[in-house]
């Protein structure tokens, strides 16, 4: 079974599920796209690695990276290989010393540490038959999580505070590990500083 390559197309609110989000998969090279309901905290460990933001002490899926390679262990691939009533199953394919070793884990899970690898995602034509989106020429692109907030910042609140002001709101949000807002900041700050 030939496996079909995936990329991260975004993070989205989810429209049937409060409090979760839409990760969504996009076929590479191809029009068809595969959304994964998932957790909050998956979607910002995701999104934070997305964003390259570094929280001030290591989440879930950064300890097992770092786990990981302290014991020279890397991982090479997630493979969504199943869905099963609406649950789709993944595993990592990891590699020490030339010995491949698959790891089952939630498909969240397997993305957040994933991408922490650079690893690519797989899935197969019978997932995506069954669960894909065909995706219309005319249809706009998956926001990102910070387009898709639900308590938006308004940048505006942001003009009227210095650079140190700024600076200090996203060490206190990156401390209290409010990292959409964080993100906010850090955009304006180098918008500011780019200029």
């Amino acid at each position: 079974m030939n496996k079909i390559k995936l990329e991260i197309a975004g993070l989205s609110y989810s429209q049937t599920q409060s409090g979760a989000y839409a990760l969504v998969l996009v076929e590479t090279g191809g029009k068809r796209q595969l959304p994964i309901i998932i957790g909050s905290f998956e979607a910002q460990a995701i999104a934070i690695e997305l964003e390259k933001m570094t929280p001030t002490r290591p989440l879930t899926h950064d300890l097992f990276k770092s786990f990981a390679q302290s014991f020279s262990i890397q991982v090479n691939e997630v493979v969504i290989y199943n869905l099963n009533e609406g649950i789709f199953y993944a595993k990592l394919i990891c590699e020490k010393d030339g010995l491949i070793t698959e790891i089952d884990a939630r498909t969240s899970d397997a993305i957040a540490i994933g991408i922490r690898f650079n690893a690519t995602i797989y899935t197969f034509e019978s997932i995506l038959s069954n669960a894909g989106v065909l995706l219309d020429e005319n249809e706009f692109d998956v926001p990102k999580l910070e387009e898709a907030e639900n308590n938006e910042i308004e940048t505006n609140s942001f003009l009227n505070l210095s650079i140190e002001e700024l600076t200090d709101q996203l060490n206190e949000a990156l401390e209290n590990e409010a990292y959409e807002i964080a993100s906010k900041i850090r955009d304006e700050i180098n918008k500011r500083t780019s200029k």
